[in-house]
């Protein structure tokens, strides 16, 4: 059997800058360490840094008075950070750069003047955060089939931004419609999905074509794997989404020859290593890793983790 592994795949630099600055929060102001939600969306993840000392918390108000706190990479709302304030809470923000873009992007659109659309998926924190970031209602879409129906008082007076982690395919379907229903509507085209997502996307595209099946390394509370399963799935390789190796049944490889591997961009490569380990328990394995782009983007760390910077 033949395992050919997604490139890129796991980490993205937002990921990889959220983690890091819990990893040297802790290095620096020692435990615990508060964060509100899970950092990014993985079990190991999360679990690894419980057991060196962070607390993930639901609410501001479970954080005791003077705790560490950091915002997850997929950001927080105006209210939450003046929440936070309120309380003088020593905070550190670890929102992924491109998604503080987007809070940007729809805070400029609505000074404009213009209603804002946000693409994305109801509940999820990325999705909350920015729409906790203008000051009026925002108008969630999901799905396509929802643009006939909506009903906007000021159609010449309309921007969308998107949440980062979605398909490229289903989110240029949703603008194609709003900009026939609504052709005066302004947004940024598909420029709001983030590198890494598009990257990955394009990988399974490639993979999929040259494997029999696809497994996802991801949470099922994770948009962007989520979307890889879904994506595999469209073009018509079965795929699955799985945390590790615990979740993989053997039932799934009968007549299968090639087996595709991709993990979602908060899922670590060590998660990848032991799906591989697990395989090579089943069958005879021959790894390789498709061609594809090498990612090098790098973001920079926020003052409060930085050496010789003041201290919370």
């Amino acid at each position: 059997m033949e395992v050919i592994l997604a490139q890129p795949r796991g980490f993205c630099a937002g990921v990889e800058r959220a983690i890091d600055i819990v990893q040297k929060a802790l290095d620096i102001y020692g435990s615990p360490i508060y964060v509100r939600h899970e950092i990014v969306h993985n079990k190991y993840v999360v679990d690894d840094l419980k057991a060196k000392g962070v607390i993930f918390v639901g609410e501001i108000s479970d954080i005791p008075d003077g705790g560490i706190t950091i915002f997850s990479a997929h950001g927080v709302s105006e209210k939450i950070e003046n929440e936070a304030r309120l309380r003088n809470l020593p905070t550190i923000d670890a929102t992924c750069p491109l998604v503080t873009k987007v809070h940007k992007e729809a805070i400029r659109s609505e000074n404009s003047g213009n209603q804002i659309i946000l693409i994305g998926h109801n509940g999820h924190p990325e999705v909350e955060g920015t729409s906790g970031r203008v000051r009026n209602d925002v108008v969630l879409i999901e799905n396509a089939s929802e643009v006939a129906s909506l009903k906007i008082e000021s159609p010449d007076k309309l921007s969308y931004v998107t949440q980062t982690t979605l398909s490229l395919d289903d989110t240029k379907e949703i603008i194609d419609k709003l900009k026939e229903k609504f052709p005066n509507i302004t947004g940024p085209g598909t420029k709001d999905i983030c590198y890494a997502t598009q990257n990955r996307q394009s990988a399974v595209r490639k993979l999929a074509a040259m494997t029999d099946i696809i497994l996802v390394i991801g949470a099922a509370n994770s948009s962007n794997s989520n979307r890889l399963r879904d994506l595999a799935q469209d073009i018509g390789t079965p795929a699955y989404l799985i945390n590790g190796f615990e979740d993989i049944q053997k039932s799934w490889f009968k007549n299968v020859e090639k087996i595709g591997i991709t993990a979602g961009a908060s899922a670590p490569e060590i998660l990848v290593e032991k799906v591989i380990g697990h395989l090579k328990k089943i069958a005879d394995l021959a790894v390789s890793t498709m061609d594809g782009t090498i990612e090098q983007v790098k973001f920079k760390l926020p003052k409060e983790v930085l050496p010789e910077q003041p201290r919370l």
